[in-house]
């Protein structure tokens, strides 16, 4: 327990996140180990596809010459052998987010089970920590997703081309796509934030698919780690704990993810009176970091959340989200 330095004595937003969550340093106990070296293979494949992600440049020169030209094979030809590697690429971040669906409910499996999912996060603080990167990944994937529209008109651009291709064109780098893989790939990318939406589905899926597993212990798990983050940011004495300032950025999208997460899966949403997330506080600790650090983080709220706009959220959040 070298890690675990307890932040308060008192009861943290009602629901226990009264814990620092060794967030750069966690490492798994002989109980962990098995679902922490699985976990790690996909956290470790994470980190290639941000990678290729951040260096995706799409064909949109090539696309834009074959669509002013069609009569001309050349042309057309150039554009098909610009996008094929490109699927290539899409169809490995669309893989690995199945991949990412799988070691979520890994962890879920492990933190949600007894009677204490907190206890759980405290008490396994290196799945914590995978889960944490995982919401981290997801964020960071869905920000970059949005910033390149390269993407939706690459793959578009393929579906419309296939057909009228020829068959041996299909032997090449994209022929693995076809079109029952296309039409789920498709209906990825086609989501705003497609990562979000995995993990969002897989959590609903993992409460759905154990009811004997009661669903307080996976909101009360998100809800105690969204508060763990904001305790540990907005805290000074804690906050020094970190050694890097990439690891403010770190809680703060986690913190943002979990409370994504949890207004997907609880019934009533996030943004109720009787959450256990403090919102408000979550909300003001994100708008006293610096501004260009945060903007895609609030948006994320604004605009990925399910229940922000009902009629149960207080007007004072949707203000302090510049909603009204």
């Amino acid at each position: 327990m070298g890690n675990l330095m307890k932040v308060l004595t008192r009861d943290i937003d009602n629901n226990g996140g009264n814990f620092f969550l060794d967030f750069e340093n966690a490492q798994p106990s002989i109980s962990e180990r098995e679902v922490w070296e699985s976990v790690k293979e996909t956290l470790l494949e994470a980190q290639v596809v941000l990678e290729e992600l951040q260096t995706y440049r799409g064909a949109g020169e090539e696309i834009r010459q074959a669509i002013q030209s069609p009569s001309l094979e050349g042309v057309q030809e150039k554009a098909w052998s610009s996008v094929l590697p490109l699927v290539c690429k899409l169809k490995f971040f669309f893989e690995f987010s199945q991949k990412l669906e799988s070691s979520l409910r890994c962890l879920l499996d492990v933190l949600t089970s007894g009677s204490s999912p907190t206890q759980q996060l405290e008490q396994k603080q290196a799945l914590a920590r995978q889960f944490a990167q995982i919401l981290h990944f997801t964020l960071r994937f869905d920000e970059l997703k949005m910033k390149n529209p390269a993407i939706q008109n690459d793959f578009s651009y393929y579906r419309r081309t296939i057909s009228r291709m020829r068959i041996n064109k299909l032997s090449e780098a994209g022929s693995e796509v076809n079109n029952e893989l296309a039409n789920r790939m498709s209906l990825f990318y086609a989501s705003a934030t497609p990562m979000l939406k995995t993990l969002s589905d897989a959590t609903n899926k993992f409460v759905s698919d154990n009811p004997d597993v009661p669903l307080e212990n996976t909101t009360d798990c998100l809800s105690a780690m969204a508060s763990v983050c904001k305790v540990m940011l907005e805290t000074p004495e804690y906050r020094t704990r970190f050694t890097s300032e990439e690891t403010v950025l770190f809680c703060l999208r986690v913190m943002v993810g979990v409370i994504i997460l949890y207004d997907h899966v609880h019934p009533a949403g996030a943004f109720v009176k009787t959450c256990n997330i403090d919102m408000k506080s979550c909300i003001r600790v994100l708008k006293e970091q610096p501004p260009s650090s945060v903007e895609g983080l609030l948006n994320a709220l604004r605009y990925t959340t399910k229940h922000l706009n009902d009629e149960a959220t207080s007007k004072q959040i949707k203000n302090m989200l510049q909603l009204n």
